[in-house]
């Protein structure tokens, strides 16, 4: 009797779908996500946003600490707001040995969809 292999394509069972789905957010959390790897080691920066909708205007919160005003640039086009800059690494001062660092840097940009009409002439 001959028997041939067929790939299966259909889902894994609920327990061990569970399992890969736990495994890759411990590691996401762990490592951080591909995309925030660089040379080497988390070098990206990614600010966090809130974005929130009132009866008459979205409202868009950023956190963007030690960045000053022209350190970023916050654009509306294409039916969505851009965020983008550069947040610059610190240089070592002498005398101190950094023992750790996790504070993130590098350049950034945010697009952030919004839906409906938007007036641009309100600011």
């Amino acid at each position: 009797m001959v028997r041939s292999m067929v790939p299966w394509t259909g889902r894994l069972p609920q327990p061990f779908e569970r399992f890969e789905n736990e495994m890759a957010g411990l590691m996401d959390r762990f490592f951080g996500t591909e995309e925030r790897w660089g040379n080497g080691g988390l070098t990206a920066f990614h600010p966090h946003i809130d974005f929130a909708e009132t009866a008459n205007a979205y409202e868009v919160t950023v956190e963007l600490p030690g960045l000053k005003p022209e350190d970023f640039h916050v654009e509306y086009h294409d039916g969505g707001l851009w965020i983008s800059g550069e947040r610059k690494e610190e240089t070592e001062e002498k005398g101190k040995t950094f023992h750790r660092v996790e504070r993130h840097y590098g350049q950034f940009q945010r697009m952030i969809p919004l839906p409906g009409a938007i007036d641009d002439e309100k600011g």
